[in-house]
């Protein structure tokens, strides 16, 4: 467990470090540790240095984790995996975040299962940024009309835009991208969508990111270690 809270300390001190350099303030952006295929145990111990954000990818894996973390009560569940249909209903339910929405079915499923004791589900707009056959989410031009959509429904509050950036482009394709995440956000801002999110940036590329304007970054490799088969 050492090395996993050295490693958090380290990034926290990363992130730091590009805040400062970009000249933005000190905790303007947001960790969100992602944990996928590693143990309630480990995310317990980051926990435990005082991470409350975490990111999961397998809705099945992450469900088990709420129950052997349920006595972490201010934990903050974040999904930004890819959400099958009748795999909604248990994201509704216990997650607080997606940062996932591509289809407005998705929304609509989420929407109407979300209870209505709970906070509205903050959520994103997934954009392929990297035009990738592999990739999820919306064409950068169908980005805003979604989520004015996304914006329609009940229970659930469109906070931004997120996209993972093309692992092969060097610097200058990723502040490309980057940077078009950004202008995608300002065109929702104008089309009356109060946006305030930019999900984007992992371990390899956070730095840049925070240049080009990420409010919320996603560790894991950084924190947790390598993964297999992943």
């Amino acid at each position: 467990m050492a090395n996993l809270q050295q490693n958090y300390r380290n990034v926290l001190a990363e992130i730091a470090a590009a805040e400062a350099a970009a000249s933005r303030p000190a905790g303007s952006v947001r960790l969100v540790a992602v944990g996928k295929t590693f143990p309630a145990a480990d995310i317990r111990a980051v926990y435990c240095e005082g991470q409350r954000d975490f990111g999961e990818n397998y809705i099945q894996e992450w469900y088990a984790k709420t129950d052997e973390l349920a006595d972490c009560p201010d934990i903050v569940w974040h999904i930004i995996g890819q959400i099958q249909s009748n795999k909604t209903r248990p994201v509704a339910e216990r997650a607080h975040w997606v940062h996932t929405i591509d289809r407005l079915k998705t929304a609509q499923r989420l929407s109407s299962q979300r209870p209505e004791h709970m906070p509205a589900l903050q959520v994103c707009i997934e954009v392929n940024i990297a035009a990738e056959a592999a990739k999820h989410g919306v064409k950068p031009e169908e980005a805003v009309a979604l989520a004015c959509e996304v914006a329609k429904l009940p229970r659930l509050k469109v906070r931004g835009l997120m996209c993972v950036a093309a692992a092969a482009a060097d610097d200058a394709g990723l502040q490309a991208q980057f940077k078009q995440m950004q202008a995608l956000l300002t065109q929702l801002q104008a089309a009356g969508v109060a946006a305030d999110v930019l999900s984007m940036g992992m371990t390899a590329d956070m730095a840049l990111a925070v240049v080009c304007g990420a409010t919320h970054v996603r560790i894991g490799s950084a924190i947790f270690g390598q993964r297999d088969n992943v």
